[in-house]
């Protein structure tokens, strides 16, 4: 290659790289802890509330079964030699039925969870991404990454908008003062 070819293919790639380079110097980026924000918003810890309580109501409810079938079967194991073997299969059977039953309820309750969760936090998280594309507009951020999806290793605190999201969020949040119905209207 010819020192004149040479130049030519780096002064192309320069003109190329110089406008990418120009427009990432002016892109501005910052991150957002989504998980941390969701448990800070008052919003998000009322939920978390309700929904660890459901939780709560529905373990101690399969728990209270499981105490049942735990002692019904220490009763057949008891009674299993003063009973013949028909009885015995049978009792056995029945049993085995109300655990595969709780075992199946088990099951359900935790799809029923996961869709609550879901249901719950579906909105929070739709207004977080408001908060959070207001304060990217404000601020003229040309880009927010998810501090746990995003792949970030490491970036400086400086760059973390999570505690103005919440903020934001929460004072977003609060209504506006009730008005006597005597008191002046301003105009």
């Amino acid at each position: 290659m010819s020192l004149r070819s040479t130049l030519a293919a780096a002064a192309a790639v320069l003109s190329l790289a110089l406008p990418v380079a120009a427009s990432a110097a002016e892109l501005k980026v910052a991150y957002v802890d989504l998980q941390r924000v969701l448990l800070e918003v008052d919003d998000g810890k009322a939920a978390k509330a309700r929904l660890q309580k459901w939780l709560e109501d529905r373990q101690k409810e399969i728990d209270k079964e499981q105490d049942a079938l735990r002692k019904e079967k220490e009763t057949l194991d008891k009674q299993a030699s003063a009973m013949s073997e028909a009885t015995r299969t049978q009792k056995a059977t029945e049993l085995q039925k109300k655990v595969m039953e709780l075992a199946q309820k088990y099951e359900r309750s935790r799809a029923e969870a996961a869709n609550k969760e879901r249901q719950e936090m579906e909105p929070i998280i739709n207004r977080i991404d408001q908060v959070i594309a207001s304060i990217a507009d404000r601020d003229g951020l040309g880009m927010v990454l998810d501090k746990r999806d995003s792949g970030i290793v490491f970036a400086l605190s400086q760059y973390d908008i999570s505690n103005e999201v919440v903020r934001s969020y929460n004072n977003g949040k609060k209504p506006a003062a009730p008005v006597a119905k005597d008191a002046p209207v301003k105009k």
